[in-house]
């Protein structure tokens, strides 16, 4: 049970993602609602008749109510936004909700009302809040002010710690609840007479405390010290709260707490074992020899399906393991696979004729993947997410550790491997540098060393034998530097090409692309064949068994560049002598090439994204437009995609789950930056978390339970890229938006602003000013695809699933409709870039005006291909300015913005003069004058790291407040059985002064809070701040003015 709330007679509660009532000491609980959809956020109208909650019914959160007695519910919002329920009005006639439809950013919310019999929305004025309740006056509010950034981050301490204003509705002061000197979280503040009821860890755990406004004073209610309280919901003198899995009611004023027993029986259709099918559950595979069948992970079983006739097969039938990775021996007797049975990744071998499996240890970091058999079939290469790179004879189980990359690169497994020898004794393979750049090895098994192939100058990939031995071919770049350093934002707008390339392996082997000369060669006299080749009497000799030779003095100067032009090649493949298949990409399309010594060009073969050669050489698996396929070599498959969509896997959920819950637990264990799980005994958490799975009703309770093990690793950035697969998926209705506000006004919504764009970027398209629509702010909405829309609709309840498509808009000057105008128009799915466009343009505006034109504005909405393209856009266009102020408010991060600071620091070099136009400065486009930073406690990640280098170059002054304070990063990860991910920050910033920054964040130099009482009179105090500071410093250190000098005299009299 979890998410509870409080009435006089009753509870409110979701369990299973139902919503469920029950009598207020816990007995005869019942199901109010049984959708597919998901509720959550239950809460009871004063005189406890309704239950306000969010339900995800059509794909989105919105608002709805319910008799308490039960019914259909009713659904108050449509807006394609997050509509979040926080309480009722005092008077019980509206429900009060937080969203982001007004927002020029996804980083904080507002507060909206609407009411209980639907209609038109109201914004309240406060400028930003997440949780928010009334006082039972309607006079006070208490409210938080950004979304907690504590959920899975335990003594978080950086800029967003959450905080509590109590806000005056006449005149729009706030006070602030007090927090201790080491301070702390503050949240979900609920009132209870003059007192605000909040959770707080301001002593370690998050427990229950009050705040008096009358006498200013704090009391703590409960003391847990093990599991925190969450979800309190006060009615009254009474808080019902969860605490480790049980809900509790606590009496304010005794201070007596009930635990709550409640007794749930009903069909939790989420543990029902069950079949699941679908393609996107291939996860990876290989092709037989022979190019019979191909064996696939899907969904962590591994299966074997037919090219053409037949049946699939599920070879493991393992429900509570993973398995994955399954490569087919070049003989087509064994399988082998990486599979967690053990509760440790193993590799497993499994016996094609006899169905026996052999199972061997593996000695590395935890996770692994790739593996690639020998062509003699004895032995198998494969990678780790240590960087490591194996190889283990099957036959002995003896692992022997290959080479280990220098520097870590994106990704939960980097392919290490690239081909084995024909005589499967070497084996070649690439390391990162530390210059970041690949370079080519080749590893001898009987040697146990490896050679170095290239010199590290450049970037080279995919070292692949010619099956002849003669040769071995190589992607290689020059021109990769900038985009191999991955962390740099300034290689955002980099391309890498690479060239193919060839080296002989022996010395007397002759170049490939020696130049051709046409001689006479004659015919050969049969007598002098028969000599040359004289007959063998005697019993057969048997074949020669070859080895590979490698000749290493000189081997520099023995490579050759094909005759290919460069361009974005991969995927290597020589299969005959002299014949190399490869593929090459464009930013649309890739094809299959393949180029030979002979011809000594290269023949576009087809449309492929990726393939896999047979072992045998003569088929090929290959993915193209969403399908994959079985061919012969280098044609297109004549029998279609193969059947995927046909398999169809029994899954048991709560084996599953355990599996899940292990898994993800160790890939933060063997992913993590720190060895030493920053002091969390990790096996003790798990330990402790690990009980709380035999009560999970569905897989969302489990996601729960292990966000709740993984705060205690206390770090940002810690979240779940993927929640996996659903057993309900309802249908996502996307709701359309105009780029527009409303007010109603003679009972019509009348537009009162028009967002505009750039419809030729399609990103900043606006619906209202596109060529042929001629709204104006001012018109009034008459009907929306012929349906009549009053001042009492609900105006986004007229724009379902409309996104992108053509609306008829009937719009009129009049409210009465006459001299009406229809125009087609194609809503937006969402409004943040336009509206975001407007402020920043606006803020440009106000800089301008206010600094006579002196001072430049740049916004930068994060560190990544956004914040780039924003500060192109507008950086450059202003570089004439005097100064400038950065502003990084709401920064999402991304990359290290050096790209900003090597401009922003340029240095004036000199002056240059022309016969025509004005003088020129060198770097032109550049700023030497003042510089101010703007940040706020929403900024994080690369928006800490700006800010701080900001400050340890003394570039400026930095106003506003603390960032975020989340300095690690993360770089991919293994995902579960059901296709859930977990992060687990593999990178962690550090300076002379240590791991600084992460949960700390970046102080300003001039703290400035954006106070309500002043936001709602349309003022901006920290941007105002800053042009007072930069102003200021312009006047102080204003820049020295050039003259062009005297032109020289070079002539000599």
């Amino acid at each position: 049970m979890q998410q509870p709330a409080l009435s006089d007679t009753h509870i409110a509660f979701v369990y299973a993602q139902d919503l469920w009532i029950a009598n207020r000491d816990g007995s005869n609980p019942k199901r109010l609602t049984v959708d597919e959809g998901v509720e959550s956020r239950p809460i009871f109208s004063p005189d406890g008749s309704m239950i306000a909650f969010n339900a995800e019914y059509d794909g989105n959160v919105d608002v709805f109510v319910v008799p308490a007695t039960g019914g259909i519910p009713k659904r108050l919002t449509w807006h394609p936004y997050l509509d979040l329920v926080r309480d009722f009005t005092p008077d019980g006639k509206s429900v009060l909700f937080a969203s982001r439809r007004n927002s020029h950013t996804n980083r904080y919310f507002q507060l909206f009302t609407v009411p209980l019999d639907g209609g038109h929305t109201e914004q309240l004025e406060i400028p930003n809040a997440f949780w928010a309740t009334y006082a039972s006056d309607g006079q006070h509010m208490a409210y938080t002010t950004v979304f907690d950034a504590f959920t899975q981050w335990k003594h978080y301490r950086g800029g967003r710690t959450s905080r509590i204003w109590v806000y005056d509705t006449s005149n729009h002061k706030v006070v602030e609840i007090p927090k201790p000197k080491g301070g702390s979280n503050d949240t979900q503040p609920q009132w209870s007479g003059d007192e605000v009821i909040f959770r707080s860890d301001r002593d370690g755990e998050f427990n229950l405390f009050s705040y008096n406004i009358n006498t200013k004073l704090v009391k703590k209610h409960t003391d847990y010290t093990d599991f925190p309280v969450i979800n309190a919901k006060v009615h009254k003198n009474a808080i019902i709260y969860e605490h480790a899995g049980m809900l509790h009611i606590y009496d304010i004023a005794s201070g007596n707490d009930q635990k709550l027993t409640l007794n749930i029986a009903t069909d939790l259709l989420e543990l029902r074992e069950r079949f699941v099918s679908g393609q996107q559950y291939v996860r990876s595979g290989g092709i037989s020899p022979s190019g019979a069948r191909v064996v696939l992970d899907f969904r962590g079983d591994i299966v074997t399906v037919p090219a053409q006739k037949g049946d699939s097969k599920n070879l493991t039938q393992t429900t509570g393991t993973h398995e994955k990775f399954p490569s087919w021996s070049p003989d087509g007797r064994s399988i082998a696979y990486f599979s967690d049975a053990s509760g440790e990744y193993a590799m497993h071998v499994h016996n094609t004729v006899n169905n026996a499996i052999k199972k061997i240890d593996l000695i590395g970091t935890g996770f692994y993947g790739n593996i690639h058999w020998s062509p003699d079939s004895k032995k198998v290469s494969y990678v780790d997410n240590g960087r490591n790179l194996y190889v283990t004879t099957i036959s002995s189980s003896k692992t022997v550790k290959i080479d280990q990359d220098d520097l870590f690169v994106p990704g939960d497994l980097r392919e290490k491997f690239s081909d084995w020898s024909f005589d499967s004794n070497w084996i070649a393979y690439t390391r990162i540098t530390d210059t970041h750049f690949e370079k080519a090895y080749l590893y001898s098994l009987s040697e146990n060393k490896s050679y170095e192939l290239t010199d590290g100058l450049s970037n080279v990939t995919e070292p692949t034998f010619d099956p002849s031995g003669k040769y071995i071919y190589m992607l290689a770049s020059t021109d990769a530097g900038p985009v191999v350093n991955w962390f740099d934002q300034s290689n955002i707008d980099k391309e890498l090409t690479n060239s193919i390339y060839a080296i002989t392996l022996q010395k007397d082997v002759v170049s490939p692309l020696k130049k051709e000369n046409d001689e006479e060669k004659g015919e050969a006299e049969k007598e002098d064949v028969e000599k040359a080749t004289p007959a063998k009497k005697g019993k057969k000799e048997k074949p020669e068994v070859k080895s590979l030779k490698i000749d290493w003095e000189g081997i520099q100067n023995r490579i050759l560049a094909l005759p290919v032009e460069a361009g974005n090649y991969q995927y290597l493949n020589a299969i005959n002598e002299g014949e190399l298949f490869y593929l090459s990409s464009t930013d649309s399309d890739s094809y299959l090439y393949k180029f030979t010594f002979e011809e000594r060009d290269a023949e576009e073969l087809m449309e492929l994204d990726f393939y896999e050669v047979a072992s045998g050489g003569k088929k090929m698996f290959y993915y193209s437009q969403g399908s994959w396929f079985v061919s012969d070599l280098a044609k297109k498959s004549e029998n279609g995609p193969l059947n995927l969509g046909g398999i169809s896997i029994k899954i048991n959920p709560k084996a599953e789950w355990k599996n899940i819950f292990d898994e993800a637990w160790r890939v933060n264990r063997d992913y993590f930056y720190d060895p030493g799980m920053h002091g969390a005994d990790w096996n003790a958490m798990k330990n402790k978390y690990e009980p709380f799975l035999a009560y999970v009703s569905c897989k969302d309770d489990l996601y729960r339970v292990m966000r709740w093990m993984f705060s205690e690793l206390a770090v940002g950035h810690h979240r779940f890229g993927s929640y996996g697969d659903d057993l309900n998926n309802p249908k996502n209705i996307p709701g359309g938006l105009l780029g527009a506000d409303y007010k109603v006004n003679n009972n019509r919504h009348q537009i009162s602003k028009i967002y505009g764009g750039l419809n030729w970027t399609p990103d900043l398209r606006s619906p209202l000013t596109e060529p042929g629509v001629a709204v104006s702010e001012g018109d009034y909405i008459i009907s929306v695809n012929g349906k009549n829309v009053n001042g009492t609709d609900n105006l986004y309840s007229f724009f379902e699933n409309t996104a992108n498509r053509l609306v008829d808009l009937k719009v009129s000057s009049n409210a009465d409709g006459t001299n009406a105008r229809t125009y087609q128009v194609t809503p937006l799915r969402t409004e943040w870039a336009i509206r975001n466009r407007d402020w920043v343009e606006g803020n440009m505006k106000k800089v301008h005006e206010a600094t006579d034109g002196q001072v430049a504005y740049v916004y930068v909405p994060n560190t990544a291909v956004a914040g780039f393209e924003y500060f192109k856009r507008y950086f450059f266009p202003q570089a004439n300015k005097k100064a400038i102020i950065i502003d990084e408010r709401f920064n999402g991060g991304g990359l290290l913005a050096d790209y900003y600071i090597d401009i922003l620091k340029r240095p004036l070099q000199a002056h240059w003069n022309f016969r025509y136009g004005k003088d020129l400065k060198s770097p032109s486009a550049s700023i030497q004058g003042p510089k101010v930073m703007i940040i706020d406690e929403t900024a994080g990640s690369g928006g800490d790291y700006l800010p701080w280098m900001f400050r340890r170059f003394n570039m400026g002054t930095l106003v506003g407040k603390r960032t975020w304070g989340g300095l690690v990063g993360v770089l991919g990860y293994p995902e579960f059985i059901d296709g859930g991910v977990v992060t687990a920050p593999n990178l962690a910033f550090y300076s002379e002064r240590g791991f600084r920054v992460e949960n700390e964040g970046v102080a300003p130099d001039v703290e400035v809070e954006q106070l309500p009482e002043l936001v709602v009179k349309g003022h901006d105090p920290q941007l105002e701040k800053a042009i007072e500071i930069v102003m200021q410093q312009l006047q102080e250190n204003p820049p020295k003015k050039v003259t062009t000098p005297e032109y020289p005299v070079r002539t000599r009299k």
